[in-house]
């Protein structure tokens, strides 16, 4: 069986566990290892438990709690060459622990094949990631100011996807934010809206996706209500019911189990 858990999704820190069998891997680091090994002994794990840890860029929210985590386990780190010669950079700690991911080349740890594909995002090496299991596919997609075409590409067929939907457009456009972090956001290196996200859910749920989990909301520029909206809004008038739910912001998400879908990507 493949679960997915999030342990936190926000602006304020990110961080997400894959299992399958006796593989365990954390997506990015962006709380305190404090916090991860809470959530990760709430799943009946440890720290020392964990495979490798994938990052998806190198910004604090994402990284955070990188330094520490390396500090008290040997696990590996996967990420973008970009990204890796970033965090070597910044974290001695990542020195000889470092593993480069090839765009849409799959790697594989036991039973999951790791695909990184590049998304839009103002980091070096930013990445999402398609993980396909003996239960099934899952897509993570964060951190992007549009849907590349590579993830147009890799993650159709998968059973289960984690999307970003950061913001309300017109939420973002009259809120407090000055203007140069609104053209950040709304910009092809930002971050993907409710209406962009709807669009992908329905295309991804069109090619056999089960259920989608939203993630990355603004605290300022979104609900979640507005973000379910908007997607329930687009699936339902495509005559489409995944399951469909957000990501919690700074707590342990429930468990979403992977469900069969169609592993074809053409």
């Amino acid at each position: 069986m493949t679960t997915v858990h999030t342990l936190a999704s926000g602006s304020s820190g990110n961080a997400l566990v894959l299992s399958c069998g006796d593989i365990r891997l954390l997506v990015d680091a962006g709380i305190s290892c404090r916090r991860i090994g809470a959530g990760l002994r709430a799943l009946g794990l440890e720290l020392a438990d964990l495979t490798a840890v994938l990052i998806t860029h190198t910004h604090a929210d994402h990284v955070s709690g990188l330094g520490t985590l390396l500090k008290r386990t040997e696990v590996p780190v996967y990420a973008a060459e970009a990204a890796g010669r970033d965090l070597a950079f910044r974290l001695p700690e990542a020195a000889g622990r470092l593993e480069t991911l090839e765009d849409c080349r799959p790697l594989s740890l036991g039973a999951v094949e790791i695909t990184a594909f590049p998304t839009s995002h103002d980091a070096p090496g930013a990445r999402g990631f398609r993980f396909d299991t003996p239960g099934g596919a899952v897509g993570l997609m964060t951190d992007t100011g549009y849907v590349t075409e590579e993830a147009a590409d890799v993650l159709p067929g998968v059973a289960l996807a984690v999307l970003e939907a950061n913001h309300d457009v017109e939420t973002l456009r009259g809120g407090p934010y000055p203007y140069y972090l609104k053209r950040r956001i709304l910009g092809d290196e930002g971050h993907l809206s409710n209406e962009d996200c709807a669009r992908f859910a329905v295309t991804l749920a069109e090619r056999g996706a089960a259920e989608i989990v939203l993630a990355h909301l603004s605290r300022e520029n979104n609900t979640p209500a507005m973000a379910k909206n908007a997607v329930e809004t687009a699936l339902s008038a495509a005559g489409l019911h995944p399951a469909l739910s957000v990501a919690p912001r700074d707590t342990l998400g429930e468990a979403h189990v992977v469900r069969e879908a169609s592993r074809c990507r053409g």
